[in-house]
């Protein structure tokens, strides 16, 4: 997403429509509110922290996930190269991670071999809600969970490059939750969370930094990302 000149600090009505706070119907927000409550209370350990990653096995499959012939980046990765990048960046195995696929599939084996606490909707959406939040046909209450779910946890993880993550980037950017760490296949064992930041939040290439830029001041994302990992 790029900085235009029409939209800026001084058109706050334009940046609240494209990054301020929505209200969700109340249904929904029950169902969001509960999701979190659950997945904080399986992270005791981590103080009630949890990491989202938008990880959905069908998008994977689609892509291919293959490096770029221009600049060798890759635009996905897949449940393995997650495990991977995570632990290597510092997070363990207490770590609590939401992931936006739907249900389990035996692809995420891997990630919950080395992170136990990784859970999909299926797993964590109150029983009553699945009929129509998870089983409907209507995906669109999945992709608003998804959203939120990723705009409110301690750290986001694009394992997809694409629109959602620049929209979930730029809810987060507006506030103040710059925990934003893009995946890599990092050489060697190790690799500090600090090279890992999203462009988004390192570069401030994000038109919500012009929106929000007292709010982006105001939080430190190296500080708040090593407390996750303490």
């Amino acid at each position: 997403m790029r900085k235009t000149t029409k939209t800026s600090a001084s058109d706050p009505v334009a940046c609240l429509a494209m990054f301020g706070t929505l209200e969700l119907q109340p249904e929904v927000n029950e169902v969001v509110d509960s999701m979190i409550e659950r997945l904080r209370t399986l992270s005791r350990k981590s103080d009630g922290r949890f990491i989202a990653v938008d990880l959905r096995v069908e998008i994977l499959d689609k892509k291919g996930c293959h490096g770029s012939s221009a600049t060798g980046t890759k635009s996905c990765f897949n449940a393995q190269e997650i495990a991977i990048f995570l632990r290597k960046i510092g997070f363990g195995k207490d770590t609590t991670i939401y992931l936006t696929q739907p249900r389990w599939d035996e692809s995420l084996d891997v990630l919950k071999d080395i992170f136990p606490k990784t859970y999909t909707k299926e797993s964590i959406l109150p029983a009553d809600k699945k009929a129509k939040f998870l089983e409907s046909e209507d995906s669109e209450f999945e992709k608003v969970i998804d959203f939120y779910m990723c705009s409110q946890s301690d750290v986001f993880v694009p394992a997809i490059s694409g629109l959602f993550y620049a929209n979930v980037a730029g809810k987060r950017i507006a506030s103040g939750k710059t925990q934003i760490l893009v995946p890599a296949d990092i050489p060697g064992t190790s690799s500090s969370v600090t090279n890992h930041f999203s462009p988004y939040i390192s570069k401030k290439n994000h038109l919500a930094h012009s929106c929000f830029l007292l709010v982006i001041n105001a939080k430190n994302p190296e500080e708040s990302t090593m407390q996750l990992l303490l």
